[in-house]
C-alpha cells in the first residue's frame, strides 16, 4: 500500500517543523483514517536542525554554553552513531538576544558545541549555519576550538546560503542589517572581516558559504577543513528521505512563506528535487508564487483559511489541520 510523506520546514515564529508535520497529519488521518502516513520534518540547515535530526532518530545532547554576549545558555546538539548535528543558532543564535549586538555577539558557544561533539566520539560533524547574531567571521568559534585537532574529522557545513565572506555580496553587507546593524556598523563589521580574513586565509573568502552565518563558515572552510554543501540535501540525508520516498503516493512540504527565495536552497524546493515523480504539494502561511514554478502541484495557504495574519500565527496548528484534511480529499484516495 502506498503512503503519504509528510516533510516540512518549521513555520518560523509559529511552529517548529515537527509541530508542522503532526498538524497536517491530523488532518490527513481525520479525512482518510486508514492512510498510511510517514512524519520526516526537515530543515534547510538553519535553526531546526538539531530538531529534524532528533526526529529521525537521533539523541539529544545538552550542554551549557556561552551565548552570543558570553552569557551560559543551554544549547543542544543531536547524536547517532559518530555522526553529530550541531546548529550555530542554538549556541550564537539571534533569538537568544533581547536586543540584537551587532558589533559584540560572538561565534564562542559554536566552538564549545563542536568541542562536545568530538567529545562524545563523533567524526562526521553537520553544522547547521542558519540563525545567528554574529558576524565575526567565526573568531569566538576558534578561540573556544583552541588547539583542538580537527584531522580525520569530516566536517560538514550546511546552509540555505553560499555567499562569499567579503564584498556586497558578503556576511557583513547582507545579513549585518538583519542582526541589527546600522551602515556605519556595518562597514566596521566589513572591516573586521577583512582584517580577519587576510590573517587567517584570504584564499578562502571567495569560496561559497565562507559568508554563512557572519563568516562562521569562513573559519571553518579556512582552518577546520570544512566542506559545504546546501542544507537540505544533507538533513534529507540524515534523515533518509530516499527511502522513505520510495513508493510513495504524495509528498507534502512547506514552510512559513513560500516566495521567490524558496528556489533559492530553501527546504521545500530541496524536497521537490529530491522526491522525482512522486507529486509533491505544500503548506506555508502564504504563498505568493505560483507553485508550478516550484515543481509543485498545488499549494496550501493558512491565508485561503484565515485572512488575518496575527491569527494564522496564533492558530497555525488547527489551520494546517484543517489543510491537511483538504489535501486528503483533493490527493489521497478513499
Amino acid at each position: 500500500m502506498s503512503h503519504v510523506v509528510v516533510a516540512p520546514d518549521k513555520f518560523k515564529g509559529s511552529l517548529t517543523a515537527p509541530q508542522v508535520a503532526a498538524a497536517v497529519a491530523r488532518g490527513l488521518r481525520e479525512a482518510v483514517p486508514d492512510v498510511d502516513v510517514r512524519l520526516l520534518p526537515v530543515a534547510d540547515g538553519g535553526d531546526g536542525t538539531v530538531d529534524a535530526a532528533v526526529a529521525a532518530g537521533f539523541l539529544k545532547v545538552g550542554r551549557w554554553v556561552a551565548g552570543p554576549l558570553g552569557k551560559p545558555v543551554p544549547a543542544s546538539f543531536a547524536v547517532r552513531g559518530t555522526t553529530a548535528v550541531v546548529e550555530v543558532a542554538s549556541a550564537a543564535g539571534l533569538t537568544l538576544l533581547e536586543r540584537p549586538a551587532p558589533l559584540n555577539a560572538t561565534s564562542h558557544g559554536v566552538g564549545e558545541l563542536l568541542k562536545a561533539a568530538l567529545d562524545v566520539g563523533c567524526t562526521t560533524i553537520v553544522l547547521g549555519l542558519g540563525g545567528s547574531a554574529c558576524t565575526d567571521g567565526g573568531a569566538g568559534m576558534l578561540e573556544a576550538l583552541g588547539k583542538t585537532s580537527f584531522e580525520g574529522i569530516d566536517l560538514v557545513l550546511a546552509s540555505d546560503v553560499d555567499n562569499p565572506l567579503l564584498g556586497p555580496s558578503g556576511a557583513a553587507a547582507v545579513y549585518g542589517p538583519q542582526k541589527g546593524a546600522s551602515p556605519e556598523q556595518v562597514e566596521v563589521l566589513e572591516a573586521r572581516l577583512a582584517d580577519f580574513a587576510s590573517r587567517i586565509g584570504p584564499e578562502h573568502a571567495s569560496r561559497p558559504g565562507a559568508g554563512a552565518a557572519g563568516g562562521i563558515g569562513f573559519a571553518a572552510l579556512a582552518v577546520l577543513g570544512a566542506r559545504f554543501r546546501p542544507g537540505i540535501e544533507v538533513v534529507l540525508e540524515l534523515a533518509g528521505f530516499a527511502e522513505a520516498v520510495r513508493d510513495a503516493s504524495l509528498v507534502i512540504t512547506g514552510e512559513g512563506s513560500l516566495d521567490a527565495q524558496t528556489r533559492h536552497g530553501k527546504a521545500p524546493y530541496g524536497v521537490v528535487r529530491a522526491s522525482g515523480d512522486v507529486p509533491v504539494v505544500a503548506v506555508a502561511g502564504r504563498c505568493s508564487v505560483e507553485p508550478g514554478d516550484l515543481g509543485l502541484k498545488a499549494a496550501y495557504a493558512l491565508l485561503d483559511v484565515e485572512p488575518d495574519v496575527t491569527r494564522c500565527m496564533v492558530q497555525a496548528d488547527s489551520l494546517l489541520t484543517v489543510l491537511g484534511g483538504r489535501i486528503a480529499r483533493d490527493w489521497v484516495s478513499q
